[in-house]
């Protein structure tokens, strides 16, 4: 997320903020706009969710979701009451935790809420993180949907393991995947993937669903014919990146996906403390 986009979101959560007898809250109208929700209803659900997510938390759902109506403008000076929702920082949090982390906002919006600081470099750093286990998962899932779509195709699973390494061999210009794992000091029991830039794995994710995709179209089938094809999805990718000057075997290693998530995991509960705490304070 560039800083410009940080700024603007973060410039956008604060407008939507007020207080409410010496409690800082945010209207839950508000937060549906800004949170991307075209919808009430829509949003609604998420909310509700995170009244559950509350609950279980052992805390006391009234104190951090407060039903109050809302007026509006209409045509010619008219208005109309709607219902709203005053928002503690934690019931924002909860919201955000029902979120989709891929979508921006959402993202933001986790971080947002849980550093007390508001600090924007500390916000940056942890969308970063939330970023790269993202990108990470997205890849297993694509890796996983492609390996159920050949193994109806003739190919078992060290079959897959030979095309998957073809694959980087073509997107990292010749480097196989053990030549990466020891380039960029991964052990060679874990996965490429979890030591590769954000940027890599992406683009690794990019490839394989494209390969994915031309399986299922041009039925193809047998572990060499689509080892060809996802070694040209691989090079088309790579091509695109050396386009724009970026060569994918020379891009920095990533920080070990593992200890990224320890490191958010370990932090979550006490943000979560805090934030509590925080929505409480009067």
């Amino acid at each position: 997320m560039k800083k410009e986009q940080i700024q603007e979101l973060f410039a956008r959560f604060e407008a939507a903020s007020g207080e409410i007898k010496g409690v800082e809250c945010w209207s839950a109208r508000a937060l549906q706009e800004v949170l991307g929700y075209s919808e009430w209803r829509n949003f609604v659900k998420v909310v509700d969710k995170a009244r559950e997510a509350c609950e279980a938390a052992g805390e006391e759902v009234s104190d951090h979701f407060v039903e109050i109506n809302k007026m509006i403008d209409l045509a010619k000076g008219a208005q109309r009451s709607i219902e709203d929702m005053a928002l503690t920082r934690y019931a924002c949090y909860l919201i955000a935790q029902n979120g989709d982390p891929a979508k921006p906002a959402i993202a933001f919006a986790q971080t947002y809420f849980a550093v007390q600081t508001r600090k924007q470099e500390v916000i940056g750093q942890r969308l970063l993180d939330i970023a790269r286990i993202t990108a990470r998962e997205k890849l297993m899932r694509s890796e996983k949907k492609l390996s159920g779509i050949i193994y109806e195709r003739g190919v078992d699973h060290a079959g897959f393991a030979v095309i998957r390494s073809k694959g980087d061999q073509a997107l990292f210009g010749g480097a196989g995947t053990g030549d990466m794992k020891r380039k960029l000091g991964a052990p060679e029991s874990r996965p490429l993937a979890d030591f590769l830039s954000t940027l890599a794995i992406k683009a690794k994710d990019l490839a394989t669903e494209m390969t994915s995709h031309n399986v299922l179209e041009k039925d193809l089938h047998g572990t060499k014919i689509i080892g060809g094809e996802h070694v040209a999805s691989n090079k088309a990718v790579r091509n695109s990146l050396l386009k724009r000057g970026i060569k994918p075997e020379q891009l920095p290693p990533g920080e070990d996906v593992k200890k990224v998530e320890r490191r958010l995991k370990s932090t979550e509960k006490k943000l979560s403390k805090g934030v509590r705490k925080l929505g409480k304070k009067k």
